[in-house]
């Protein structure tokens, strides 16, 4: 596949847009790579995603992609012998989807919950939110679907460990520069995260985790000087 034919529209921070550069990278896909300022966006992605008018953005030849998790699933079907991504049963394509609505639902937002807390109760309850929802991961490697499993894929990667697996990556830095102790409560999801992180694919794609703490500590300064 000519290098051309791909591009990707992005912010090197977003967990969503890592979503797609793990994706690419396990495909072994090439692309070229577009890094949005999101406080002044080009006329090309304006024009690209004119709906929601936000990274990433994937385009192939002349036809663009918008959405994360829309994008994981046309690169899937589009080059299915490549590192699948979707498992082949339908039962479990519908629980792998399930997740990933949980991941963007409920996980990213009680991140950003901690990350906004201007004082000790927002945080006790952004906190309590995140572990309530680590304490459903955990039961759903333990007893769920995906239980006795080394990845949601099985014995590789699979589309629900790049979506959780990117998030939870994130969620070590949010945990860091707000300063939260979850405990020592799950340790499933602890040993899949840290499976996860150690594949080389993921240590290619994802930035250092003090690269990360970095820019959500600026991220949550610039929140806390305008509240």
């Amino acid at each position: 596949m000519d290098r051309g034919e791909l591009k990707l529209y992005g912010a090197w921070a977003s967990p969503y847009v890592l979503h797609v550069r793990l994706a690419l990278k396990l495909k072994g896909l090439d692309y070229d790579y577009v890094e949005e300022n999101l406080a002044n966006k080009s006329a090309a992605l304006l024009r690209l995603n004119p709906v929601h008018r936000k990274v990433p953005v994937l385009l192939h030849g002349d036809r663009p992609i918008a959405e994360s998790a829309a994008i994981l699933e046309y690169i899937d079907e589009t080059w299915p012998r490549r590192f699948p991504l979707m498992p082949a049963d339908p039962r479990e394509r519908a629980a792998v989807r399930f997740w990933c609505h949980f991941a963007a639902d409920k996980m990213i937002p009680s991140l950003i919950a901690i990350l906004r807390s201007a004082d000790e109760a927002q945080r006790a309850a952004a906190v309590g939110e995140v572990r309530e929802n680590l304490e459903l991961l955990e039961d759903e490697l333990r007893e769920g679907f995906f239980r006795g499993r080394r990845f949601f894929g099985c014995e590789k990667l699979g589309f629900l460990d790049i979506v959780l697996g990117v998030d939870a990556h994130f969620l070590r830095g949010v945990t860091e520069v707000a300063e939260v102790d979850l405990g020592e409560d799950f340790p499933s999801f602890t040993s899949w995260l840290r499976e996860f992180e150690a594949q080389p694919e993921v240590q290619e794609v994802l930035p250092p985790s003090d690269t990360i703490v970095d820019f959500l500590r600026g991220y949550r300064r610039r929140i806390l000087a305008q509240a």
